[in-house]
């Protein structure tokens, strides 16, 4: 479907978002990065699901990801537990701090699902990290082709992140949702930039 030029109205207690998708089409062929001492970032096999909640919100919830909130402990679990998608944690002083994970489900591609680092931790080259960890990972099946997308929430620098670290943009599209501040999904004062404007 392709939208004519102008505005168009959103209802109250909806969002929408523009989406960026990005991609890289070439192994850039990284080494593996010497981590600082006390950061290590490991897979975790079947992750719980608990655990695995708390992650995604600490990191998420200031840039309102709420997708894998919403879900059943059966749908959650059919993703995050299946043998084609790794969820990497990242750790600093033994605390979980950064979350990594990689979707094989639909070769040739790789999708970079989730990529994210909680507050206080932006700013220290931690993300890069994780990305070139990420990077090395997804092509060690030689893919076709590595992909993820972002939004107007996410981050004001993700996607120069994304461009400094060879991904390329291809597509746009606009995303619009309920507002998980008012589903109760996330709390009222999370993303405090992006007004809440109720029904």
């Amino acid at each position: 479907m392709t939208l004519p030029d102008g505005y168009f109205s959103i209802e109250p207690g909806r969002l929408a978002a523009v989406v960026t998708y990005l991609e890289m089409t070439a192994d850039p062929g990284l080494e593996r990065d010497a981590l600082p001492d006390g950061v290590e970032i490991e897979h975790v096999q079947e992750p719980d699901l608990e655990w695995y909640r708390a992650l995604f919100r600490s990191v998420g919830e200031r840039w309102l990801w709420f997708s894998r909130l919403t879900m059943s402990d059966g749908e959650l679990r059919s993703i995050i537990h299946d043998e084609r998608v790794e969820v990497s944690v990242l750790r600093t002083g033994g605390e979980d701090c950064g979350i990594l994970e990689l979707d094989f489900r639909e070769p040739p591609d790789v999708e970079l699902t989730f990529l994210g680092v909680a507050p206080g931790i932006t700013g220290k080259g931690l993300g890069g990290l994780m990305v070139r960890e990420g990077i090395r990972r997804a092509w060690r099946d030689k893919p076709r082709r590595f992909w993820l997308h972002t939004c107007t929430f996410d981050h004001p620098a993700a996607l120069g992140f994304y461009f400094r670290h060879g991904f390329r943009p291809y597509a746009r599209a606009i995303e619009v949702s309920p507002d998980p501040r008012l589903t109760g999904a996330l709390p009222r004062d999370a993303a405090p930039e992006i007004p809440l404007i109720r029904g």
